[in-house]
């Protein structure tokens, strides 16, 4: 059964790894929506700029979180990151799944929601979903839900926090020193994702 969250709730996460998908409806003048992470340490800010998986950087050197890219499902877009909390490194306490639009604001994106999917049981439905609403509607990116440590295990928490300074405000919170150039870079379009990397071993 799919446990459909509210802002600020939990949910026990039981699977080995987790496919975490962004799915928002497509149409004149929405913007591109962009999936990516940011693995946090235990004080709460990145270890490095490695920590950050996005379009330029697609998978954490420690191959436990990358990102899959975009897909046309039915009447929506998807674009999707996978972690594989198993193999996730000790001093990585939480990380950040964001969604950000390239300069405009989300206001204009009709039914963003992050869904999460045991990864090992992908046709299964969803173990949880958590509608992604802005608070203004003038952010550009988006926190949507976090991945944390509790115990032995993870949990997931539905967060929904609005940047307005998009993607490169929010890493550079975290730790991340942004490379002008880099950040003025493009993602690639839906259309021409790159193909899936394959699994870590």
């Amino acid at each position: 059964m799919t446990h459909a969250m509210l802002k600020g709730s939990n949910v026990p996460l039981r699977t080995t790894t987790v496919r975490a998908v962004l799915r928002w409806s497509p149409g004149q003048g929405v913007p591109d929506v962009d999936a990516s992470a940011l693995l946090l340490g235990l004080d709460g800010r990145v270890r490095s700029d490695e920590d950050f998986v996005f379009y330029n950087q697609p998978r954490h050197p420690s191959g436990t979180v990358w990102r899959l890219g975009k897909k046309r499902v039915a009447e929506s877009l998807t674009d999707t990151i996978q972690t594989d909390l198993g193999g996730v490194e000790e001093g990585v306490g939480r990380i950040l799944l964001v969604a950000s639009a390239d300069g405009v604001t989300f206001d204009t994106v009709d039914t963003l929601r992050i869904l999460l999917y045991d990864a090992e049981a992908p046709d299964e439905e969803a173990l949880a979903y958590f509608d992604v609403t802005p608070e203004t509607g003038r952010e550009t990116a988006l926190i949507c839900g976090e991945l944390y440590r509790r115990g032995d295990g993870w949990k997931f928490r539905a967060l929904g926090e609005g940047y307005s300074n998009g993607l490169k405000g929010l890493a550079t919170d975290f730790g991340i020193s942004v490379d002008e150039s880099e950040a003025a870079q493009e993602p690639p379009a839906a259309d021409a994702a790159p193909p899936a990397p394959s699994a870590p071993p």
